[in-house]
């Protein structure tokens, strides 16, 4: 079994769990709010082709569709994807999702306007060969533009029910954000993918959800980020 593969079956398995999570009822208005702000802030008006990559149950997707994007997401994690399909069917003019690989999206060069990731660059391998691959998919002014934090900088031990199994020693080893101790080593990886103009959100909006919802279990609460660059 790959690292990759071990990668996708915890996610699998994780799926439902997750996906109720994201779903609560309690906090689904509020989030679909303050996600709408942070994508349309991150993105040119709509509607531009976007590939939202890791795409996991299809959040991201679906609040990019209803900004008025194109969207097509992709992800390895059949669990994932089942869950992100039907949400996807449940709206209108909501998203493509498809079977993919975020290291390497099988689209042609110069596809799409944006690429989009939400909670995938601490766990994605070969960081650099991903992004140096999301920027060959965008037109001219593109934009790369991922929500992330620094999750585990003091290691991946305290994390979910059944997490070591799969994220073992071999598949820590190929995951180098995943014990990233500053947001900036995400940036450079966009840097080095040669996109200009790189900033970095702090997502307060999202803070303050969690601080008034609660965090997910297993999770501390944290300031994420949005990074984003043009091609």
């Amino acid at each position: 079994m790959t690292i990759q593969d071990r990668i996708n079956d915890y996610w699998t398995g994780r799926a439902p769990g997750y996906d109720a999570y994201v779903q609560r009822p309690e906090r689904f208005a509020a989030d679909q709010q303050a996600w709408s702000q942070v994508w349309a802030a991150a993105l040119p008006p709509a509607p531009l082709d976007v590939l939202d990559v890791g795409t996991g149950t299809g959040q991201a997707a679906i609040v990019l569709a209803g900004l008025g994007h194109r969207v097509t997401g992709i992800d390895l994690s059949e669990g994932m994807l089942e869950q992100a399909r039907r949400h996807a069917a449940a709206m209108t003019d909501g998203p493509v999702i498809a079977y993919g690989d975020a290291v390497a999206p099988d689209f042609p060069a110069a596809s799409f306007d944006a690429v989009t990731s939400r909670y995938l660059m601490w766990t994605l391998r070969e960081p650099q060969i991903a992004v140096a691959n999301w920027v060959r998919l965008l037109r001219p002014g593109g934009t790369v533009a991922v929500v992330d934090s620094t999750w585990f900088p003091d290691g991946l031990d305290n994390a979910s029910e059944n997490f070591a199994d799969h994220y073992d020693d071999e598949v820590r080893a190929a995951l180098p954000l995943a014990t990233a101790k500053s947001i900036d080593q995400m940036v450079a990886v966009l840097e080095q993918a040669g996109l200009t103009g790189v900033t970095v959100t702090p997502l307060t909006s999202i803070l303050e959800l969690d601080r008034r919802f609660g965090v997910a279990p297993d999770h501390e609460l944290q300031l994420q980020f949005l990074i984003s660059g043009r091609r």
